[in-house]
């Protein structure tokens, strides 16, 4: 990739996705970030889907900048048209991103966030994010994941163990990960697991910190 790819806010209505996920946990992601995200600096989204969530957080959080990435064409169009009818000063166009590859259009960030997409991608994904995170994020600054994981000693929900075999039937390189061999991953890159807090619907806020 040879650099950032943005694309123009003024994609029309007709673009916009709605997940309907995130109605439900926006407000719940929105009570850890008060507290996890730093007062100022550039955020970076990684996978930002629809674009619902940095938008939303976007507004709550007007001192901070936003800056949204996915890898999916279709995904930057709605991040790009939900972004347009809100109109945040602070929320920059959308960036084709690929959270796997060896380099990033973007070289610094204070924090990072990663909502449902370690388990939704292949393994090289949660690698590439990792390894990315620890490269442009400053020492004391975050990673901050969600969605479901499996862990030792902790028995999974039948929900989530339904969840992770559709999706394996969907794409043999998806499914739960373990929160261990996660947490492992991202201390070979630096970022230390500082906290695990129990979320809504059989979900968990990971908060890592780089060392």
């Amino acid at each position: 990739m040879t650099g950032p790819q943005p694309f123009s806010l003024g994609a029309g209505a007709e673009a916009k996705r709605h997940a309907p996920a995130t109605a439900r946990n926006r407000d719940a992601i929105l009570a850890i970030l008060q507290d996890a995200l730093p007062t100022s600096g550039l955020v970076l989204e990684i996978a930002s889907g629809t674009g619902e969530h940095i938008v939303d957080f976007a507004g709550h959080f007007p001192a901070l900048t936003w800056q949204p990435s996915d890898y999916d064409r279709l995904g930057l169009a709605s991040i790009a048209a939900w972004s347009a009818e809100a109109g945040h000063p602070n929320l920059r166009q959308p960036v084709q991103l690929d959270a796997s590859a060896d380099d990033w259009p973007i070289d610094q960030a204070d924090a990072i966030l990663c909502i449902n997409m370690v388990h939704i991608s292949p393994w090289a994904a949660t690698q590439g994010l990792m390894a990315g995170a620890g490269r442009i994020v400053p020492p004391g600054g975050l990673l901050y994941l969600y969605g479901p994981y499996l862990r030792d000693g902790v028995d999974t929900a039948p929900s989530n163990l339904a969840f992770d075999a559709n999706l394996k039937a969907q794409n043999p390189d998806w499914g739960l990960r373990d929160l261990g061999a996660v947490a492992d991953l991202a201390a070979n890159h630096g970022l230390h697991l500082e906290q695990v807090i129990d979320m809504p619907a059989n979900n968990l806020s990971l908060i890592f910190r780089r060392r």
